[in-house]
């Protein structure tokens, strides 16, 4: 029976993993910004465009549709043009593979780092995840989500769950589910159920991990315990030096004297006196004499 379902979640996995033609991103990412930026452990959600990045959506009411996570250069692996393969991800119909940072630079990302995770807790994160590649994609879960492909209406309070049904081998994970069980290595909560406790003595939380199939991209986003990176506002953002496509274009008769774009604006007085004009010569200061006291005004 398991062969048989692979075997179709195969077919419908194809059928899914078509893009949607006329995709444009409403803000892309910045290569350049995110390449300076990102580090080891960090978690890119992406908003995909292909039939299955809507149904997760739809089921998670969210932007983002996938997850990968950023290991740093895998060793042996790179693209033909000598680019290094740097993160770790579970694609239908190819399982878990490594891809290089460019391949998501058209797209609309979000990067979001585990706050306060040691370095040595970081690379175990890096070491489970690399460790995985090669691990099947869940394609009886495939055969689940297929039938959101019609419309019909599902409450939201068995989305999380509908989406998490599967065959429940540990060696089939899905995109999320693959960086939860690496956080998970190290106990670094993302969404953990969480108890209260009270007594005379003291009250605690006590944190139960949730299963690792319940987690989906957008938890990432949401965790308090992750902090959303913005690549642009790193390193200090001056909306001054923005070239706006609507900005007023230079008077005719001062055009050429200074761009419109400059960096200074013009002084508005001149800054050396001008030598060949030289001011006029002050007024010399005439000295007023008291006047005398005659003798009938004493």
């Amino acid at each position: 029976m398991g062969v048989v379902l692979d075997t179709i979640g195969k077919v419908i996995a194809g059928y899914l993993q078509k893009e949607i033609p006329g995709y444009e991103p409403f803000t892309p990412s910045d290569p350049e910004h995110l390449l300076g930026v990102i580090e080891p452990g960090d978690v890119l959600l992406i908003e995909g465009n292909n039939r299955i990045s809507g149904i997760i959506k739809y089921l998670t009411q969210s932007t983002w549709s996938h997850a990968a996570l950023y290991v740093g250069p895998v060793d042996g692996a790179c693209e033909p043009d000598g680019e290094p393969h740097v993160l770790i991800e579970a694609n239908i119909g190819e399982g878990v593979t490594a891809a290089p940072l460019s391949k998501y630079f058209p797209y609309h990302t979000r990067l979001c780092r585990p706050v306060g995770l040691s370095h040595e807790d970081r690379e175990t994160v890096c070491r489970y995840a690399i460790n995985r590649i090669g691990f099947g994609y869940d394609t009886k879960n495939i055969v689940d989500l297929a039938r959101y492909l019609f419309p019909m209406p599902v409450p939201q309070r068995w989305r999380r769950r509908m989406i998490a049904l599967g065959s429940g081998d540990p060696t089939k994970i899905i995109c999320s589910a693959l960086i939860a069980q690496a956080f998970d290595a190290v106990r670094y909560p993302i969404l953990p159920k969480i108890t209260r406790t009270s007594s005379r003595r003291a009250r605690r939380e006590i944190l139960h991990i949730r299963d690792s199939s319940l987690y989906m991209p957008r938890d990432f986003d949401i965790s308090p315990y992750f902090e959303v990176v913005k690549p642009t506002i790193v390193h200090g953002f001056d909306y001054t030096a923005l070239h706006w496509a609507d900005k007023q274009k230079p008077l005719e008769e001062v055009a050429g004297e200074f761009s419109v774009f400059q960096e200074k604006s013009p002084p508005l007085v001149p800054e050396t006196i001008d030598q060949e004009a030289p001011l006029p010569p002050a007024p010399e200061a005439t000295e007023v004499k008291a006047p005398e006291l005659t003798a009938q005004s004493r």
